[in-house]
């Protein structure tokens, strides 16, 4: 019984929290941190490589005038039967697209 218990916790306890809950970093802290050049040169050098490289892969096949003469795989597919039904579907399109330009006129007149 002649022995005192020692305290649980230091008796900088309340010091030493309060010092850590200062130290963290705010979120201004951690974008600036993000935003430095050190960081932000080789990311931004990443990025456009990617770009670059995406824009690279995704270039059109030149076309050539080989095949100028020959009609598209659609039109050569179209049987003799239905090119009668195909001859006219351009002009009732454009009467069609007339039809509504003169719709619309007329409601806002």
């Amino acid at each position: 019984m002649g022995k005192a218990a020692e305290p649980p916790v230091s008796p900088f306890f309340a010091r030493d929290v309060l010092r850590r809950i200062r130290q963290e970093p705010t979120w201004h802290d951690r974008l600036a941190g993000w935003l430095r050049p050190g960081r932000l040169i080789p990311i931004a050098g990443v990025a456009v490589a990617v770009i670059a490289a995406s824009m690279a892969l995704h270039q059109p096949m030149p076309q050539t005038d080989d095949g100028a003469d020959d009609p598209p795989d659609v039109v050569a597919n179209i049987d003799p039967q239905d090119y009668d039904a195909v001859v006219d579907l351009d002009d009732l399109l454009a009467n069609e697209d007339d039809n509504v330009w003169t719709e619309n006129e007329s409601l806002s007149l």
